[in-house]
């Protein structure tokens, strides 16, 4: 359960950096929309950051969210917005990923 909501976590990061990249993007009250999104993703994902880091290491957990985090923006950045996808980009996506499993698989908790 507590890998369940380290991975909720992580993907609340994804939707804490979209919500501000669009937030970026807008003005006014479509923009401030997008900022109370940002606020409510980052509250939620360190709620269940700090949840999942109560039984699994802190430095497991931290590098978990943050890749997950990560591959997750990566990926919205060049699914929705554009964002360049050429072959080393995703080389190193793919390694963040298989970093993430390995560190899934020998965390003791």
């Amino acid at each position: 359960m507590n890998w369940l909501i380290l991975i909720t976590a992580g993907l609340f990061e994804v939707g804490f950096t979209t919500c501000l990249n669009k937030a970026q993007q807008t003005e006014g009250a479509t923009s401030k929309l997008w900022l109370a999104g940002f606020l409510l993703s980052l509250s939620i994902s360190m709620l269940l950051l700090y949840k999942a880091s109560l039984n699994i290491p802190l430095g497991t957990a931290y590098a978990l969210w943050t890749g997950i985090g990560a591959v997750g923006t990566v990926m919205v950045g060049i699914l929705f917005f554009n964002e360049p996808a050429d072959f080393l980009r995703l080389f190193f996506i793919s390694l963040s990923i298989f970093s993430i499993v390995g560190l899934k698989m020998v965390s003791t908790h």
